[in-house]
């Protein structure tokens, strides 16, 4: 048996059920005191985008995101990042058995991830799996909120928006298929900077305006955003900004903040 280890339990997220299960319900409690709490629950989206840091700064955001894309019941949910440790060209496919959590471990869906990589010619970089982080800290998310679902991971290097957007519009077609786009915003700015680049970001997902993200969106997942906005604008989807919140928020240190963002495309 074939399985994509997590590398990164421990460190960006608990290596325990009970610890994830914990943290979940304290995000879920915070959540609910929001005054659109009904409103987010109403949401059934097809996509989410969802930030990728340690669970202490970006794990609310994340769960946001996560808690509303299981209102919609799929199959599959193929989640999408950018590769941190390897530099390659074009999008590299998850061609493992399972994917581990300490939650269980997730069968990948290889009959469906054959089926993209007879569609689109996928890679295999197994280096870039291996301790990815931007899909990984998604798994237990999923893990806990569809339980009974499979997964694809794709991670992206360079030269990819355009194949990727194809991937994405074809994914987003399917009615059993869910689409997870991994992705932080501004990296170690002051907080002042970092909000006026992340609202570029915001905008142009609130927009669905690549021209816009452009202008100055300096969001590590920005491929992948990119290529979801053009999904979006083919299928006729809107977007729903969830969450935003920086590191600071948790550290108090205002000098050199990360950016993170939820949003639900529907």
């Amino acid at each position: 048996m074939n399985i994509r280890v997590a590398k990164n339990a421990g460190s960006f997220y608990p290596d325990n059920k009970k610890d994830i299960n914990t943290l979940i319900d304290f995000f879920n409690a915070t959540l609910e005191k929001r005054s659109d709490f009904k409103e987010i629950l109403k949401l059934k989206p097809k996509a989410i985008i969802s930030p990728h840091a340690g669970y202490i700064y970006s794990g609310y955001t994340a769960n946001i995101a996560h808690r509303v894309l299981a209102n919609r019941k799929v199959k599959r949910v193929v989640v999408i990042g950018p590769s941190h440790h390897i530099y390659f060209n074009g999008v590299s496919g998850s061609f493992f058995d399972y994917y581990q959590t300490p939650l269980k471990n997730i069968p990948i869906d290889t009959e469906y991830l054959n089926i993209i990589d007879k569609n689109f010619g996928l890679e295999f970089v197994p280096q870039a799996h291996e301790v990815e982080h931007s899909t990984e800290t998604q798994m237990p998310f999923i893990a806990h909120y569809q339980p009974d679902v499979k997964v694809i991971e794709l991670i992206y290097g360079n030269g990819s928006i355009e194949k990727l957007a194809k991937i994405v519009t074809w994914l987003l077609e399917d009615s059993l298929t869910s689409v997870v786009i991994s992705s932080d915003l501004s990296h170690f700015y002051s907080l002042e900077r970092a909000e006026q680049l992340d609202a570029i970001c915001i905008n142009g997902i609130a927009k669905l305006d690549n021209s816009i993200l452009d202008m100055g969106c300096e969001a590590c997942g920005l491929t992948g955003i990119e290529a979801l906005n053009i999904a979006a604008n083919k299928l006729n989807l809107k977007s729903y900004i969830l969450d935003y919140r920086t590191s600071a928020d948790v550290t108090g240190d205002t000098k050199s903040v990360v950016g993170y963002l939820s949003a639900a495309y529907e």
